[in-house]
């Protein structure tokens, strides 16, 4: 089993996973790649299945997952427990990207920062996003090392001690016996009783793509479908670096915020920032529209059921 392994989550956006793959393929070619599938129906996204099973495993769920995440965390516990052999495993999802070359020594330095914080279940390899800072600031603790730091708590749900999109070392999950959660609320207080917080990187390599289209329960409502026109969502990947941007952006230091607006360029059209990851955000009356679609539909199906 590879050094490292790279689980990338998808359904339904056969571009955005494509660029998701390449990205990887392209940033961290020594790295094994798993796509966990979630049952996708487009057409795009099979043909798409179908040519890179011949770099990347293809894996299908075995579970039927939940109403707002699908198979999203029963695919995560699949994935720690088939590439438990890896020395690490970095989970992503289809509307992210690798935004840099990310050379195989910077995997050695996460082993030693692993081998000698005994406690550590997980490193966030992504930007701060620019919309979080609205709501409550980040302030970085020392960490680890001076390439890592802590966020410090501010009462968020999530984000602290776990998030989807981390590196670990699966044997060190299994060993304390973690299994994912079907939210990550649940998995970030899980975290915090097993591990305690989460290092978070000064230069990140891998961020979400902004303003991407989305799916709640493998379904769009109305109301997704009405903020999705309404934000203009669309593919707006990212340029990714050259080596002499890491080198700039080492030398700048390593105690500037890495927020996602600051530090990374679209390829073309860039939407205004800040940017969001979800076409609800910050549209209420949109949100209310799609979170009763949803309640109506749940209740259907249990008056079908009886």
């Amino acid at each position: 089993m590879g050094a490292v392994t790279v689980c990338i989550f998808s359904f339904n956006r056969e571009r955005f996973l494509r660029n998701c793959v390449e990205s990887v393929r392209a940033c961290m070619p020594y790295a094994n790649i798993a796509i966990f599938d979630d049952d996708s129906t487009d057409p795009d996204t099979r043909r798409y299945l179908a040519e890179a099973s011949s770099y990347c495993e293809i894996v299908a769920p075995q579970t039927v997952g939940t109403i707002k995440h699908g198979g999203l965390y029963h695919n995560m516990n699949a994935a720690l427990e088939l590439f438990k052999g890896s020395q690490f495993v970095c989970f992503l999802q289809d509307d992210t990207q690798v935004v840099r070359p990310v050379c195989e020594e910077e995997f050695d330095k996460i082993d030693q920062i692993f081998e000698e914080n005994a406690q550590l279940g997980f490193i966030h390899p992504c930007f701060i996003r620019g919309v979080d800072l609205i709501k409550r600031p980040v302030d970085a603790l020392p960490g680890p090392g001076n390439e890592f730091y802590f966020r410090k708590d501010t009462g968020q749900s999530a984000g602290i001690h776990y998030s989807d999109l981390v590196i670990f070392k699966p044997m060190r999950l299994i060993r304390a016996g973690w299994e994912f959660q079907q939210s990550e609320p649940a998995n970030d207080r899980q975290a915090k009783a097993l591990f305690g917080m989460m290092l978070y990187m000064w230069l990140p390599f891998a961020m979400w793509l902004p303003e991407v289209p989305a799916y709640r329960g493998k379904n769009k409502t109305l109301g997704l479908k009405l903020a999705e026109r309404k934000k203009n969502v669309g593919f707006y990947p990212f340029r990714v670096w050259r080596q002499e941007d890491i080198v700039q952006a080492r030398a700048q230091g390593n105690y500037q915020l890495p927020v996602a607006e600051s530090f990374l360029q679209c390829v073309a059209d860039t939407p205004p920032k800040p940017w969001t990851y979800n076409p609800l955000t910050g549209l209420t009356g949109l949100k209310y529209l799609n979170n009763l679609e949803v309640a109506v539909r749940r209740w259907f199906k249990r008056i079908v059921k009886m």
